[in-house]
């Protein structure tokens, strides 16, 4: 029996990786201000969120796996070879476009909270940008997946700020687990808050990312259990982290009327005569490790996107010369993000950060419903197609995520 665990474990050590990192990810400059703003100006009344967060986050998560064990193909090789090359290309314009305003707000990110040590943007952008293209161009998958899983136990830095916001754990946790009042319903700004937390969770770089890490890693389908494993683990960590992140906001700015917050590195500032000299550590470490984690993360995402979409050679494994567009794409989109943050007034780069939540959420129902229809496929799944009662999940995950994300997009245009 002991040698049989001893096995298991060695098998998810072996696949973990992928499904931690993608879910950590998740969290990164714009989740960190969209959880902020929710427990800064509605307290602990949001945080039945989280329970929907995490199964939507775990059900998508988990095709996307699946899908790459199975098939051996990425994410938009798969959607070339099923849908044509003229959807493909469209599709992977659309996402340059998306992940260049996401990249660009991570960088503000970083910018933000290296800003509340009094480091001008003008010397932690062009430094972070440098130390993320050198990572990954010159590393490995192996060297730069262990740097990710690194960067995604560091996000831990927000349970600590949360536990020492001195919370009321006996309201956060009953507004876990229990709607609000039916008045909170009647307050627009509530209702656009708990649909940005909810489609927060899920980004359409995401599925691509998730689906070719796992390819490139050789995950076979004999290891798809720990393979899964790892997608849940990663999801329920990565909301623990969403967690503590709205209720130390609640704890600290929502009990003294501090609910204006436009960037996440409010939040730290904010907080800091609050809750202390280490909250305020805590809480700007998080957001610069998640910002320059998502910095790295975003633009790679791309580029295996778009070069397997395309047919071209992708990977970390893969030198320059072996996968130029792959590199030089990830390089412009470094380049491009950082450049941006640099030149653009700081009113200006708020704007830019609203524009890339939008863009997802335009973005993201076509990348599921390309999903589900690949997922559902037995010539191309088998016996690993969706079982029906997996597709009513899956469906009703989608439909809820793509109805939030229009009542968003409706909530946005002049006049409503």
């Amino acid at each position: 029996m002991g040698k049989r665990w001893r096995i298991r474990i060695l098998l998810f050590l072996a696949v973990l990786g992928p499904g931690f990192i993608t879910a950590n990810v998740d969290n990164d400059s714009g989740g960190i201000l969209t959880y902020s703003q929710a427990g800064a100006q509605f307290g602990y009344s949001l945080l039945w969120t989280m329970l929907p967060i995490t199964i939507a986050l775990i059900v998508v998560q988990e095709m996307c796996a699946r899908m790459g064990v199975v098939t051996g193909k990425g994410l938009s090789d798969l959607i070339r070879e099923e849908f044509g090359l003229r959807l493909t290309f469209v599709l992977m314009i659309l996402l340059v476009v998306v992940n260049y305003t996401n990249v660009v707000t991570e960088f503000i990110g970083i910018a933000g909270s290296l800003h509340l040590f009094h480091v001008s943007k003008f010397i932690s952008v062009p430094l972070c940008a440098a130390l993320v293209w050198y990572m990954v161009v010159k590393g490995s998958y192996k060297s730069t997946e262990k740097i990710f899983l690194i960067a995604s136990v560091v996000y831990i830095a927000y349970i600590f700020a949360g536990v020492l916001s001195q919370p009321s754990w006996h309201d956060a946790l009953l507004a876990t687990v229990k709607l609000p009042a039916r008045s909170v319903w009647s307050d627009k700004a509530y209702i656009y808050t708990a649909i940005g937390v909810v489609g927060t969770t899920i980004a359409p770089w995401m599925q691509f990312y998730l689906q070719s890490s796992i390819v490139e890693k050789g995950i076979r389908v004999k290891d798809y259990a720990a393979s899964r494993l790892d997608v849940i683990i990663g999801s329920f960590f990565t909301d623990i982290v969403a967690w503590f992140i709205v209720v130390a906001c609640a704890a600290t700015l929502y009990v003294h009327g501090m609910g204006a917050i436009q960037v996440a590195s409010d939040a730290a500032e904010a907080m800091r005569p609050l809750a202390g000299d280490y909250a305020f550590l805590l809480f700007a470490f998080g957001l610069f490790n998640a910002s320059l984690f998502a910095a790295s993360i975003l633009p790679l995402s791309t580029s295996y996107t778009v070069c397997e979409g395309l047919g071209l050679e992708s990977g970390v494994d893969k030198r320059f010369k072996e996968a130029p567009v792959f590199y030089w794409l990830y390089t412009a989109l470094i380049v491009g993000g950082s450049a941006t943050v640099l030149l653009l007034p700081d009113a200006q780069l708020i704007n830019v950060a609203i524009l890339s939540q939008v863009l997802n959420g335009v973005l993201l129902p076509v990348v599921i419903i390309l999903m589900l229809l690949l997922i559902n496929r037995s010539d191309l799944m088998g016996k690993y197609k969706n079982s029906r009662l997996w597709n009513v999940i899956a469906w009703g995950t989608s439909i809820i995520v793509i109805g939030m994300t229009m009542v968003m997009l409706w909530g946005m245009m002049p006049g409503h």
